[in-house]
């Protein structure tokens, strides 16, 4: 295990991405302005509730409102901490050396995604005090903070497979980054479209006994949005069984597919990884 995990490629990305002092800045600045909007939510929950306190419904807003910001970050910055893995040490010219030493595809591979998302997983961790104060009023459950946790790291790791596997098959940067910008994009925004485009063509409430539509269902496991909004409200579940008529959890459907996801994307790069630089491209 330590082989794999705690390599010398590892180690080196790990020391040069914290050995900053950028790094911890900006870990500082995202726990102000994480702490700033908890405290800008309770205000103006508080102010414009009738009995005048925080009530425990509105924590779990505040809690859902966290979660999906975490999110949002979590989908914006791992496409830029991973998509440019491979195709930078290409660039520098330096990838020829790294596949000189006695490390294999996989262990550079490895070594590689887990120190570039290392930082966001730094940052989730840090901002776990401040997801402790929405227990002081209630309305939510430890084991939803559990699932909201392991789902950004889950996410994290789906997101950076697909960094690394366009930063390995794509020469330059740029182009390897907008591409895993836009794959990113097409999972949040397109597979709703998607979704709704099929509910259109379905035309489910065109008679007295609304139709079931499967294929909405395999469009809809692949957004973390729909998966995220499952976990604070299962009526979420419930609506996408009646629409869908399929009974399968839509968590478990989106964590197996992306399971898949990410071992065919770290084999694809292992494969890639040597057989590039063979053939000198």
């Amino acid at each position: 295990m330590k082989t794999y995990f705690m390599n010398p490629v590892l180690n080196k990305e790990l020391k040069l991405r914290f050995r900053s002092g950028k790094t911890f800045l900006g870990i500082l600045f995202y726990l102000l302005a994480l702490s700033l909007l908890m405290v800008a939510f309770m205000f103006v929950l508080r102010t414009t509730s009738p009995v005048g306190f925080f009530k425990p419904q509105e924590s779990r807003m505040m809690f859902m409102f966290l979660a999906f910001f975490q999110l949002g970050l979590v989908l914006f910055i791992t496409p830029g901490l991973t998509g440019g893995v491979i195709s930078s040490e290409r660039e520098r010219q330096t990838l020829s050396i790294l596949l000189t030493t006695t490390q294999s595809s996989f262990t550079i591979i490895i070594g590689k995604l887990l120190s570039s998302v290392a930082y966001l997983v730094l940052l989730i961790l840090a901002s776990l005090p401040i997801y402790s104060f929405v227990f002081l009023y209630g309305g939510i459950s430890p084991t939803q903070l559990v699932q909201v946790f392991f789902f950004s790291l889950f996410t994290i790791l789906v997101i950076g497979s697909f960094g690394v596997l366009f930063s390995t098959l794509i020469r330059k940067t740029i182009v390897s980054m907008v591409t895993t910008y836009s794959v990113t994009l097409f999972i949040v925004g397109g597979t709703v479209v998607i979704s709704l485009i099929l509910f259109q063509m379905a035309d489910i409430y065109s008679s007295s006994v609304p139709k079931k539509v499967p294929s909405v269902y395999f469009s809809a496991m692949f957004n973390p949005g729909i998966v995220l909004a499952d976990i604070f409200e299962p009526t979420v579940s419930d609506q996408i069984k009646e629409w869908t008529g399929i009974k399968f959890p839509i968590w478990a459907a989106h964590v197996i597919s992306y399971c898949v996801v990410i071992a065919l994307s770290l084999t694809i790069s292992v494969r890639k990884l040597r057989a590039n630089m063979t053939k000198g491209k």
